[in-house]
């Protein structure tokens, strides 16, 4: 079907609506309903206007519900980030906690040793003598230095000594 064909057809379907409205408005003319015509269509501007109303209010409320909306959402995103920030911490916490209940638990067996346990009690062991090390280290340079020795003539003799 063209358009041209159903503008032609709802064009004729609207003359002819117009004119039942017509033979309709003669006919309660001729019957004298009048007064009930003009009561009723003076109900149908009253009941238009209470829409119009309506439709006004609900218009004006709409920028507050929008900036409502906007203002709730923004809360929203603002709990769900501290909800992610609250179970990151929850999570550490009980890594901390499985962590300690490792160390010291009161429930464990002691004759059982844990082979991670021991071999982090080592690790600790070995870093805690490194940092000896290292520290005793520290004070022979600055000994060194303040004795003016000669560390790359020693550092040299000693790489060479090394390679023989």
């Amino acid at each position: 079907m063209s358009f041209s064909y159903l503008k032609e057809k709802f064009k004729k379907k609207l003359e002819k609506d117009e004119k039942e409205e017509v033979d309709q408005l003669e006919l309660a003319l001729s019957e004298g309903n009048v007064q009930e015509i003009l009561k009723e269509q003076k109900e149908d501007e009253e009941k238009i206007t209470l829409i119009m109303n309506r439709l006004t209010e609900i218009e004006n409320d709409l920028p507050r519900i929008k900036v409502n909306i906007d203002t709730l959402k923004s809360q929203i995103q603002e709990l769900r980030e501290e909800i992610e920030k609250l179970d990151k911490t929850i999570k550490d916490v009980m890594m901390l906690y499985e962590v300690v209940s490792q160390e010291v638990n009161p429930f464990r067996d002691l004759d059982n040793e844990n082979p991670i346990l021991e071999e982090i009690h080592e690790l600790k062991q070995d870093l805690e003598d490194i940092r000896k090390e290292i520290a005793q280290i520290k004070g022979d340079l600055k000994l060194l230095t303040y004795h003016r020795v000669d560390l790359d003539r020693i550092i040299y003799e000693a790489i060479s000594e090394g390679e023989t």
